[in-house]
């Protein structure tokens, strides 16, 4: 199973909010979740990133491979 950090879409319409979840790479954006490790809020100012940097670096530890935007996400925050 190929495992993947990506970022799934929550939040009403016009009002995105990203959470940063470790997936199958084979299930939808949606779609069935292994782990949450963070959320990503671009709508406030400066933007919202929180991340558990233990679990996410658990999981790229385990072969994990992210996509581009939550690398630069985890980039910012110090855990990659």
């Amino acid at each position: 199973m190929a495992v993947r950090m990506r970022l799934t879409r929550v939040g009403g319409k016009k009002n995105p909010i990203w959470r940063i979840v470790v997936a199958d790479q084979r299930s939808p954006r949606d779609g069935r979740i292994i782990e949450t490790v963070g959320q990503y809020n671009p709508q406030t100012e400066p933007s919202s990133i929180t991340v558990n940097g233990d679990r996410a670096r658990h999981w790229l530890e385990r072969g994990a491979q992210p996509t581009d935007q939550v690398r630069k996400l985890l980039r910012t925050q110090g855990v990659s």
